[in-house]
């Protein structure tokens, strides 16, 4: 089996750690004191789920290209224009109030809502379709009375959107 290249980022942590990232590539997150036969044979054992992770990652970059920073400028403009009016009106149907709304050239998240209830939102949702994008807002939304992810949440969230599911799914196509 062919090796793969990775870099190793030493840490005081007390396990190790393999990470593709999405620019592909390979790290390996490892104690201060980890030798370099242990990471070698870390990594051997981990190369078969590194290589799915990196096929994974280069095919949505072939269907999601990284955008420009053109693209990127134009995009937060659309999101400006396009998710406040958006979370006004499901903050309204939800009955709830929120703080404030960013957008964001967040990579790795779609959304978040803070402690605080600041609502934020990457720029790169208007990629996708609207049935989506509503779905983060209103799953952020759901984030100002439930902080996490259980039952309550879910069903807040459901109460607004029952094809929820199907649109969440719209985001991992």
């Amino acid at each position: 089996m062919e090796e793969i290249t990775y870099r190793v980022v030493r840490s005081n942590r007390r396990s190790l750690c393999l990470e593709v990232t999405s620019d592909l590539q390979v790290i390996v997150r490892a104690p201060k004191g980890a030798s370099e036969a242990v990471i070698a044979a870390f990594v051997e054992r981990y190369t078969p789920w590194a290589r799915r992770k990196l096929t994974a990652r280069q095919a949505a970059l072939e269907k999601r290209p990284e955008p420009t920073e053109a693209e990127l400028l134009a995009l937060i403009a659309e999101a400006k224009a396009v998710i406040p009016p958006r979370v006004a009106h499901f903050a309204d149907v939800m009955g709830l109030r929120y703080t404030g709304v960013k957008i964001s050239r967040a990579r790795t998240r779609f959304g978040s809502c803070s402690p605080k209830d600041s609502l934020s939102f990457s720029c790169r949702l208007m990629r996708y379709p609207m049935e989506a994008i509503d779905y983060v807002v209103v799953h952020e939304l759901a984030h100002i009375p439930h902080k996490n992810h259980g039952a309550d949440f879910w069903r807040a969230v459901e109460a607004v959107l029952p094809d929820y599911k199907a649109r969440r799914a719209l985001l991992r196509d």
